[in-house]
C-alpha cells in the first residue's frame, strides 16, 4: 500500500489579502513559518515517513524546508508539476481590483489563466508516477490549496464535489488493489493544538 500526505503550504500576507497567488514566488509570513512549524511537529510525532516533494514555488518550499528539518529527513526533489494553478494577468490582484478592471464578469475572460483541466491533468500524473515510483513507501507532499484541491476532484470526484484547504492542512491518500482512498482531508488539528491564529 502507497501513501500520500499532502500538506497545503503555511500562510502567505497575499493569502491574508486575497491577493491571487498562483505561480508567483510569494514567501511565508511569520505565522505561515509557525503553522509549518506546527505540522512538522506533528508529523514528527506519527508513523515515519520514506521521502518529502515539494512544489517549487517559495510558500511551499519554506514550508518543506521547516518539515524537512523537523524530521531530519531530505527533500527527495522539487517537481514544478507541483506548482499552483498559474493566475495569468490575474495574479497580484484582489477580487475587488479584478472587477474593476476587468468588470464582474473577469472570469469569462481570456487572461492567460491555467485551466483546471491542465492543473488535474498534471496533479494526476505526479500522484500516479509517485505511487508507481514509490509503490509501498510513505510519500509526504507539500503544494497549494488549488492543486490540491482540483487534484483531488479529478482523482476522487464521487468524494469530492467542492474542497476548501486551510494552510498547513493535512490530506492523505491511500492506494491499495489499483483503487484510492482519502482517509484524512484538510486536518488541521495541529494548528488547534498550537493555538495558531490565521
Amino acid at each position: 500500500m502507497t501513501f500520500i500526505g499532502i500538506v497545503r503550504h503555511g500562510i502567505t500576507d497575499w493569502n491574508i489579502q486575497g491577493i491571487a497567488q498562483g505561480s508567483a514566488d510569494v514567501p511565508l509570513n511569520d505565522a505561515g513559518r509557525l503553522q509549518a512549524a506546527a505540522v512538522a511537529e506533528r508529523l514528527a510525532g506519527e508513523e515515519p515517513w520514506d521521502m518529502i516533494v515539494s512544489s517549487d514555488l517559495a510558500r511551499a518550499k519554506e514550508t518543506a524546508e521547516i518539515i524537512s528539518e523537523k524530521l531530519a529527513l531530505p527533500i527527495s526533489f522539487f517537481d514544478t508539476r507541483l506548482r499552483e494553478m498559474n493566475g495569468g494577468e490575474i495574479e497580484g490582484t484582489t477580487e475587488e481590483q479584478r472587477v474593476e478592471k476587468w468588470g464582474a464578469d473577469w472570469r469569462q475572460l481570456d487572461l492567460g489563466m491555467e485551466s483546471k483541466e491542465a492543473v488535474a491533468q498534471r496533479g494526476v500524473d505526479f500522484i500516479e508516477n509517485i505511487s508507481a515510483d514509490f509503490a509501498g513507501k510513505r510519500v509526504l507532499v507539500v503544494s497549494h490549496g488549488g492543486w490540491i484541491g482540483i487534484t483531488l476532484r479529478k482523482l476522487l470526484p464521487e468524494r469530492f464535489g467542492k474542497t476548501n484547504l486551510e494552510n498547513t492542512s493535512l490530506t492523505l491518500l491511500q492506494y491499495s488493489e489499483n483503487n484510492w482512498d482519502c482517509p484524512l482531508y484538510n486536518c488541521i488539528k495541529h494548528l488547534e493544538k498550537a493555538e495558531i491564529a490565521e
